[in-house]
């Protein structure tokens, strides 16, 4: 089994909503990137492939939101993610580099904004305040009090 397989796979176990739109923009980003790889190669599977599966991505994240509760934000989802799904199928159709890297690019502004709402939204870092620590004994144990 591949190492980077199993590290992704026990990070969306533990991930939150948040997170998991998170690692969705950057799987369909990096499927972009492969896409354009294989474009410049010319293999024409490989470059489905990857476009196929970012199209899946989009899918998965639009089938997600939360019209009821998401109001414009939700709205505004729903034609950007529209308009890199025909961006998508122009690309693959007309094999153009350049149409998917502005795909990838419209992807990484959102996938920054997301990013933004995780930190916001993540729980602040857990502190501890310990006491001090005594390096040697008292002279005389019989004065300290251990119910203090």
């Amino acid at each position: 089994m591949d190492a980077r397989f199993s590290y992704r796979e026990a990070a969306v176990r533990g991930a939150s909503p948040i997170q998991l739109v998170v690692y969705l923009y950057e799987q369909a980003i990096e499927d972009l990137r492969r896409a354009i790889l294989a474009l410049e190669k010319g293999d024409i599977e490989a470059r489905t492939r990857a476009i196929n599966h970012a199209l899946m991505i989009i899918a998965q994240l639009q089938g997600t939101i939360d019209d009821e509760r998401g109001g414009e934000v939700a709205a505004n989802l729903h034609r950007f993610y529209n308009l890199v799904r025909a961006g998508l199928v122009t690309a693959q159709f007309k094999q153009s580099a350049e149409t998917l890297e502005q795909q990838m690019t419209q992807l990484s502004t959102v996938h920054e904004a997301w990013l933004q709402v995780e930190l916001a939204t993540s729980p602040a870092p857990i502190t501890t305040q310990t006491a001090p620590i005594r390096t040697s004994e008292p002279e005389d144990s019989s004065t300290i009090d251990w119910n203090a």
